[in-house]
């Protein structure tokens, strides 16, 4: 009986407090959150989506999720999901209507869906070939916070969009979006979990960690 309370009390316990930028919430979190749950059923896992690249001690938060680009040198970064590859997509009817860029400094020529990243404002198209690499700030008559409005704005023919390989790979098979320069499209580090390396880890954190890493 002593040693199967003693079990208990080992398992994880207590609450994780997560920031994840929304557009992580579909590739990182909701596929390992049932997972979670059944496996630590005595941690409390409280998530605040927000865009947003906030200081995650200030706000008291434990850990959170970003690209790694963002996260500052003096935190420690689990990878939690493959490299992405960013898409420049439109609808059949936009390119019958505008033609299509044959290079990114073209696009200050065509109407975009522009996305805002939060208080960090409108986020700069980045493009990388070979070794060339920029960004360019583009402009249209729609800016969004949400990935699905982007989606559903390419499909509607308002602009080209800036997305990720896999938002648009359904509507790419269908035929419904069409993808241009490609080869100014090349895959960048994904999302990781980060937290302070002077904080000791929490049983709790671990578990997470242990549970999204890839």
């Amino acid at each position: 009986a002593l040693e199967s309370v003693s079990a208990l009390r080992s398992k994880p316990a207590g609450r994780v407090r997560l920031l994840v930028p929304r557009f992580a919430v579909a590739t990182v979190i909701e596929p390992k959150l049932g997972e979670f749950a059944r496996k630590y059923p005595e941690v409390v896992l409280d998530i605040t989506t927000n865009d947003s690249r906030m200081d995650i001690v200030a706000a008291g938060y434990d850990a959170g999720i970003h690209f790694g680009e963002y996260i500052e040198k003096d935190m420690i970064a689990v990878r939690v999901s493959p490299d992405h590859r960013p898409v420049i997509v439109g609808s059949p009817d936009y390119f019958r209507l505008h033609g299509k860029p044959k290079s990114p400094r073209d696009l200050l020529r065509y109407p975009c869906i522009n996305f805002r990243h939060g208080d960090t404002g409108l986020y700069r198209w980045e493009f990388e070939n070979g070794k060339k690499s920029l960004s360019v700030g583009v402009s249209g008559s729609l800016i969004v916070d949400d990935v699905n409005l982007v989606i559903r704005a390419a499909l509607e023919g308002l602009g080209l969009a800036y997305m990720s390989e896999g938002a648009a790979a359904p509507h790419l098979a269908s035929g419904t979006l069409v993808r241009v320069l490609e080869s100014w499209c090349q895959p960048f580090p994904g999302f990781f979990l980060y937290y302070p390396s002077r904080r000791q880890q929490p049983p709790a954190l671990s578990a997470l960690i242990d549970t999204l890493r890839i």
